[in-house]
């Protein structure tokens, strides 16, 4: 799990196992990050009518890294 985590959150995940935090605890501590940022680069949300259509669970504080990434996964499509 923790190596399928560092594919989506690689810098999150190296700076909690650098700071000593156990795969588990990285996970617990990453989770809700992981899974948004998975689903926002999946293309989940990419055909979204407004933003009164995104489930409760879309949105998870990011740094301007992570919402670079899903933008430019975005461009993509």
């Amino acid at each position: 799990h923790c190596l399928a985590a560092h594919a989506v959150c690689q810098r999150e995940i190296d700076c909690d196992r650098g700071n000593g935090y156990s795969c588990k605890i990285t996970l617990l501590r990453n989770y809700w990050k992981i899974k948004v940022k998975q689903e926002w680069l999946s293309g989940k949300y990419s055909n979204i009518p407004s933003q009164f259509s995104l489930p409760e669970k879309s949105m998870y504080p990011m740094d301007v890294d992570a919402w670079g990434e899903i933008l430019e996964a975005e461009l993509e499509r």
